[in-house]
C-alpha cells in the first residue's frame, strides 16, 4: 500500500525483466552465469519481502543495475565470441530480385541457423528492427543471400511486413498483432508467440526453418521501401581502434560533445523530439546509439561516421559504456561524469530500464530520460533519482539542446 515501496520494487522487477531477456540471448550461445541466475532468484524472492524498508529496496534496485552491467558482459562475450567483433559496415536498404526472408527480434543464434538453412535456396534473408546490427559481425558476411535491411523500428510492422511479401521470423518481443493479410506468413520462435500464427520449435543446437523457406518460394520478390544504405558497426573494438583518430578530434575541438541517444523507438508523435533533437545538434557532437531509436535519425544526412556511431542492439549499450570508460582512462579523469558526453535516452521497456539501472550503477549522473519518466516511479522515488542521480526529463528541443550542448 506504500506507493514508494511499490515503486522501487516495480523499478527492480521491470529491470530483472530485462536481465533474464540479456541472459536469455546469451544462454542461446552457451553463455551462462551462475551468479546472475542465482541474483534474478535472490532478488525476486526479496521482493516478496515486505520487511525490505526503502533504504533496502533502493540498495537491490542498484545491486539489479550492477548484475544488469554483468549481464550484458556475458551477452557481448557470447556474441563476439561466436561471431566476431563488430566493425565498420556499409548496409543496404535496398531489395533484390530473389524472394525473401525477413528476420526481427534480437537473437543472432536463430539468424544463423536461418542462414544455413536458406544458403543456395534462391531465396534471400533480410534483418528488421533490432536484428540490423547483425550485419556488423564477421561471421555473418559469408553468406551472400544476407541481402540488407528492410524497414525500420517493430511500430511500422504492420505496413513493412505487408510490403515483404514473403515470410517474416520473430526471434523475440516487439511483435505487433498482425493483420490478416500476412498473418499466415508471420513466424514466431524461442519465447515469442502470437496466437494463429506458426511456431518454430527447437533449441539453440537446431531448428527447422523449411516452412519458411517453402513458403517463401511461393512468394513474390518484397516491395521496394527505399534505397541507399546506412552504416554502423561501432561497438567497442571498433571505436577502440579508431581511438587515436577520436582522441586526436577531442583536442582539436572538431569533437565537443558526444551525445548518447540509446533506447527505444515508438510511435507515440512525441518521439519525433529525437530526430529533431538529432538534426539540430552542431556539427562539432557526435551521435553514440544503440537500440532501435537510432531508427528515428540514423539515416538522416550526417555524412560518415563522424556524425553518428552506432554500437547495434539495446543490450549494446554495454559497449558505449565501455567506450566512455575508455575515454576517461585515455585523458585521465577522475569521473566518467567529467567527460563531454550527454546522455538524451529515450526509454520505452523493460530492457531500457535494466540499461538505466546498469549506468546508475556504474555513476553515471545528469542522464536525460524521455519523453517522459517511468510511470512506476512515485513522485517521491523520482525525487530521489533527481536529488540523487541527476536524472531529467526532456522539455523542447531548443531549450534541450541550451541545457545539455551548451
Amino acid at each position: 500500500e506504500n506507493e514508494d515501496l511499490r515503486s522501487l520494487r516495480e523499478l527492480t522487477m521491470y529491470g530483472l525483466k530485462g536481465l533474464a531477456a540479456y541472459v536469455k540471448h546469451a544462454n542461446m550461445l552457451g553463455g551462462d552465469s551462475r551468479a546472475i541466475d542465482a541474483f534474478i532468484q535472490e532478488a525476486l524472492a526479496k521482493l516478496l519481502d515486505d520487511s525490505l524498508d526503502a533504504a533496502a529496496l533502493t540498495a537491490l534496485a542498484l545491486e539489479t543495475g550492477k548484475f544488469g552491467v554483468d549481464g550484458m558482459a556475458l551477452l557481448d562475450a557470447s556474441n563476439t565470441g561466436a561471431y566476431g567483433q563488430p566493425e565498420m559496415t556499409t548496409v543496404e536498404l535496398g531489395v533484390r530480385k530473389n524472394p525473401g526472408i525477413l528476420i526481427s527480434g534480437h537473437d543472432l543464434r536463430d539468424l544463423e541457423m536461418l542462414l544455413e538453412q536458406t544458403a543456395g535456396t534462391g531465396v534471400d534473408v533480410y534483418t528488421h528492427g533490432e536484428m540490423l546490427p547483425a550485419h556488423y559481425y564477421p561471421a555473418f558476411k559469408k553468406y551472400p543471400h544476407f541481402a540488407g535491411n528492410y524497414g525500420n523500428a517493430w511500430w511500422k510492422q504492420k505496413e513493412e511486413f505487408e510490403a515483404f511479401h514473403g515470410p517474416v521470423l520473430m526471434t523475440t518481443n516487439c511483435v505487433v498483432p498482425p493483420a490478416a493479410s500476412y498473418k499466415d506468413r508471420l513466424y514466431t520462435t524461442g519465447a515469442v508467440g502470437v496466437a494463429g500464427c506458426p511456431h518454430i520449435d527447437g533449441d539453440r543446437t537446431y531448428k527447422d526453418f523449411s516452412p519458411l523457406i517453402a513458403q517463401a518460394k511461393r512468394c513474390p520478390p518484397p516491395a521496394e521501401l527505399e534505397q541507399g544504405t546506412i552504416v554502423g558497426g561501432f561497438a567497442h573494438e571498433q571505436v577502440f581502434a579508431l581511438a587515436d583518430k577520436v582522441v586526436a578530434a577531442i583536442k582539436s575541438g572538431a569533437i565537443k560533445k558526444f551525445v548518447v541517444m540509446a533506447g527505444c523507438d515508438g510511435r507515440m508523435k512525441s518521439r519525433d523530439y529525437y530526430r529533431e533533437f538529432a538534426e539540430k545538434l552542431p556539427k562539432d557532437t557526435v551521435i553514440l546509439t544503440a537500440g532501435c531509436a537510432k531508427y528515428k535519425y540514423i539515416k538522416l544526412p550526417f555524412g560518415d561516421f563522424g556524425g553518428i556511431l552506432d554500437a547495434g542492439q539495446c543490450n549494446d549499450s554495454y559497449s558505449l559504456v565501455r567506450i566512455a570508460l575508455k575515454l576517461q582512462e585515455v585523458f585521465g579523469l577522475a569521473s566518467v561524469n567529467d567527460l563531454p558526453v550527454v546522455y538524451n535516452i529515450a526509454w520505452y521497456e523493460q530492457k531500457a530500464v535494466i540499461v538505466l539501472l546498469a549506468l546508475l550503477f556504474l555513476g553515471v549522473k545528469n542522464i536525460h530520460l524521455g519523453p517522459t519518466l517511468p510511470a512506476f516511479l512515485s513522485p517521491n522515488v523520482a525525487k530521489v533519482l533527481v536529488e540523487n542521480f541527476g536524472i531529467g526529463t526532456i522539455a523542447d528541443v531548443e531549450s534541450d539542446l541550451k541545457t545539455m550542448i551548451g
